[in-house]
């Protein structure tokens, strides 16, 4: 997959199938778009295009807003994309200027003129150009106008299911990892680096790996216990991780702490994926470590049965 930061860098493709949204998630319903064109494109030879927008329209439209959480970052976006085959990844900086632009400019100069579409799919709830003018009612109206063929993705293809990326966001921050999962069509992944906690967990036997998560804009789900698969250096690991405030012994501040099970290591300043498997419980304050201890031998166990039946 090439990608073009910049609609001034983005290169003639041969028969242009495209699309554009911002896909976060690219959960199910994304996944119908994307599939589509894939098939579009190899029926004329041609390649595909997503247009998407980075930063997230929401963070420049709305900056007094600190609350917009997203499913994945660009870069665990485009590890998607690249999977699901897209050949070209278009992305606009989304700035205010870019924002004024309306549905005709968006269409003229961006597809038309750049990208020399030669076919658009869009879903049946994308809107583009200032204050979300267009749509698909707008551009069959004015198809005479254009050289590119319109198709939309209906809403019964994109939601048989009711996947949309708010559902999502929902289902995580209740804990329900298996519905999230569901709809992602795939397991919910935080990415980060481990750095250096506070070593309590090796005290009674659960050694952990602190993830500091490098984007503050990234979903994390509500505070408790998971079963997981964990990701480093290309192997997988089984293990539990715990997202909260540790109130056992008095921390402060949320922390995401992963422990591997059977496992001995340097794993400091490595890059980590995990990828939540099923919520075991929520967080608890408990009488004192070897309470903490005895809970903790449990969800081992626990997420090993889960784990090892997946």
């Amino acid at each position: 997959m090439k990608i073009y930061e910049g609609i001034e860098h983005f290169e003639k493709v041969k028969n242009p199938i495209v699309t554009s949204g911002t896909f976060d998630g690219v959960h199910l319903g994304h996944q119908k778009i994307l599939s589509r064109i894939r098939q579009l494109a190899n029926e004329i030879n041609g390649e595909t295009v997503l247009v998407t927008f980075w930063p997230h329209p929401r963070l420049i439209l709305h900056p007094e807003e600190h609350n917009l959480r997203l499913l994945t970052t660009f870069e665990e976006k485009t590890k998607l994309l690249k999977g699901m085959g897209i050949d070209h990844l278009l992305t606009i900086p989304f700035t205010k200027e870019f924002s004024e632009l309306s549905s005709e400019q968006f269409i003229q100069n961006i597809l038309i003129d750049k990208i020399q579409t030669r076919k658009l799919v869009i879903g049946y709830d994308h809107r583009f150009g200032k204050n979300r003018e267009g749509s698909f009612d707008y551009l069959k109206s004015n198809i005479g106008q254009y050289n590119f063929d319109l198709e939309e993705i209906s809403r019964e293809d994109v939601d048989h299911v009711g996947v949309s990326s708010t559902k999502i966001r929902k289902a995580l921050e209740e804990g329900k990892v298996d519905i999230a999962n569901e709809y992602l069509g795939r397991d919910y992944e935080l990415n980060g680096i481990i750095i250096k906690g506070q070593q309590l967990g090796r005290s009674i036997g659960f050694p952990t790996a602190n993830i500091h998560i490098t984007h503050d804009y990234k979903l994390i789900p509500c505070d408790g216990a998971y079963a997981a698969k964990v990701e480093i250096e290309g192997e997988i690991h089984l293990g539990m991780l715990n997202i909260g405030n540790r109130p056992t012994v008095n921390g402060s501040s949320q922390t995401i702490e992963v422990h591997l099970f059977d496992f001995n290591g340097d794993l400091y300043d490595k890059r980590i994926c995990v990828y939540l498997k099923c919520y075991l419980r929520p967080e608890f304050k408990f009488s004192g470590l070897e309470s903490l201890q005895n809970q903790l031998e449990k969800d081992k166990q626990e997420a090993k049965r889960i784990l090892t039946q997946l």
